[in-house]
């Protein structure tokens, strides 16, 4: 792992830490109050340092983090999952709500992989005009 540094700004540690794929995603969810510092909005430019906590929400799962490490550079998810520290609680919600959302994809009805030949549009015709 390379060498740490004292502070850091939130946008370029996000990245670093692999929360989001490319600064300006970050700089976007920092400036659209999706990631709170210590408990409060800030800034893409806020600088970050260790012992910090971080609320990030993005889409449906929420992390509450504590920063750990500030990198020099962009590491592999390996290393970037080292640079923060989960809350027990912020950890066990995620899993919980991504088993629901696997439940319930699995539950719902897959569409068609291609649309429908000659008969299968007779039938859905003679379907619909039986309604009527």
């Amino acid at each position: 792992m390379s060498e740490p540094l004292e502070k850091m700004r939130l946008d370029k540690w996000l990245w670093a830490a692999r929360f989001f794929k490319t600064r300006p995603l970050a700089a976007e969810a920092i400036s659209g109050g999706k990631v709170h510092l210590n408990g409060q909005r800030c800034k893409p430019g806020k600088e970050v340092k260790i012992g910090n906590r971080i609320e990030i929400s993005k889409g449906p799962y929420d992390w509450n983090i504590e920063v750990l490490v500030l990198p020099k550079q962009r590491r592999p998810a390996s290393e970037a999952a080292e640079f923060y520290q989960e809350d027990e609680e912020s950890h066990a919600k995620r899993q919980a709500l991504a088993a629901q959302i696997r439940t319930e994809m699995a539950a719902m009805p897959r569409p068609a992989t291609q649309k429908p030949n000659k008969r299968d549009r007779r039938m859905i015709h003679r379907f619909k005009q039986q309604e009527n």
